[in-house]
């Protein structure tokens, strides 16, 4: 929010993720959009951009599964990740669904565990280091230089590629 005005002046782009934005901030940044392109996440990473869309993708094929998250995180950090609380929300998912472990060093660690009947599936991602993210804002600037004003996120930039892909097929 601090930025807005100038982003606005300069035609600038910006890319954000936290994991905890308030209506108000949403509200500011979908505004903005009307001048330049925004992108908000709840996380930066592909990986779990990328997680997020499979995930859902695989709730509405099988709504009848068990579904848990399983978080991990190191020692110091006091709680449930946002991210977690991102993929719960995505997946209609109370939070009671959610495992936290804390454990040494571990930047973060998300897997989404299906349960069916005589199987599972575990989509699973790994933040090895903190470069993850630059990554994935790396990505975002470069797919939104190619979009017109507005505001996205970043499952609005997969799709768009996912269907450029299925489009060549």
């Amino acid at each position: 929010m601090k930025y807005g005005e100038e982003l606005k002046r300069r035609n600038m782009v910006l890319v954000s993720a936290i994991s905890a934005y308030t209506e108000t901030q949403l509200d500011y940044a979908r505004s903005l959009g009307g001048y330049t392109r925004i992108l908000c996440s709840p996380n930066i990473t592909l990986g779990i951009n990328f997680l997020i869309m499979a995930a859902k993708l695989l709730r509405s094929i099988a709504p009848f599964a068990d579904v848990e998250i399983l978080e991990q995180h190191f020692k110091e950090k006091p709680e449930v990740s946002g991210t977690a609380r991102k993929i719960a929300e995505s997946l209609e998912l109370g939070s009671e669904k959610i495992t936290s472990l804390r454990l040494g060093g571990i930047v973060g660690h998300h897997e989404v565990i299906f349960g069916f009947p005589y199987q599972t599936v575990r989509l699973t991602h790994d933040s090895i280091k903190r470069e993850a993210f630059g990554t994935g804002a790396a990505f975002a600037l470069n797919e939104l230089v190619l979009c017109d004003k507005g505001f996205y996120t970043f499952e609005d930039l997969l799709m768009k590629k996912l269907r450029e892909q299925l489009a060549v097929q």
